[in-house]
């Protein structure tokens, strides 16, 4: 493991984190009634929207500072697959305007939780080197 290898993955990590994290907020200050009403419309308990602060508040929290990184990046990813069930599905082959992918900012967020989860936060952090 280099110097590099370490600042690379606090790059990833805290860049995930952060740009999860303003999701998080703006999800915040609505309110948990507008996730809960799509849960329930899928037949899922609203209670469930809850675990959206989880995989939006708290795990990228985790990232950022470098503490239970690889728990916290799969909480990120099952946030977004689920996010991707719910909302996107429709558009999972679309292409944008732009011939990106319609879901890159989701992919995005999804795969580069993933690879957090098989890197580990690296030893720039908390965890130190238990990430």
């Amino acid at each position: 493991m280099t110097k590099s290898d370490d600042l690379g993955k606090l790059i990833l990590r805290v860049a995930l984190g952060v740009l999860i994290l303003l999701h998080g907020i703006a999800k915040l200050s609505k309110g948990v009634d507008g996730i809960g009403g799509m849960l329930s419309s899928h037949g899922l308990p609203a209670i469930l929207a809850y675990l959206v602060y989880v995989g939006e508040v708290v795990a990228p929290v985790l990232l950022i500072v470098g503490l239970f990184t690889r728990p916290a990046a799969w909480a990120v990813a099952a946030n977004m697959v689920v996010a991707i069930w719910l909302v996107h599905m429709k558009d999972l082959g679309a292409l944008n305007n732009q011939g990106g992918w319609a879901l890159e900012l989701q992919g995005m967020f999804l795969f580069s939780a993933i690879a957090v989860a098989f890197l580990g936060g690296g030893r720039l952090g908390i965890g130190g080197r238990f990430n």
